[in-house]
């Protein structure tokens, strides 16, 4: 099924990316383990909606998870380059 753009923008308003933040952190215990020491990354993406109301979206990643993250994002700016 084939959504026009007037449709789509109707049904899901288009989020403008204002900035990004991340950091690293190791969770080092938990209430069910006491030694984890595993690595995360936590990302937030600060994004503004139609009307210009700014939220935070923040989530968590594996290291691996955030290395994919970031090479989709440095394939994104590559293909933008050729625009």
């Amino acid at each position: 099924m084939l959504v026009s753009h007037l449709d789509m923008s109707s049904r899901c308003p288009i989020l403008s990316f204002v900035d990004i933040k991340w950091k690293l952190g190791v969770a080092m215990s938990s209430d069910t383990c006491r030694s984890l020491k595993y690595p995360y990354v936590t990302v937030t993406l600060k994004v503004a909606d139609p009307s210009g109301q700014i939220t935070d979206k923040s989530f968590e990643m594996t290291v691996p998870q955030f290395k994919n993250f970031f090479r989709q994002f440095k394939e994104m700016a590559a293909v933008l380059e050729t625009v």
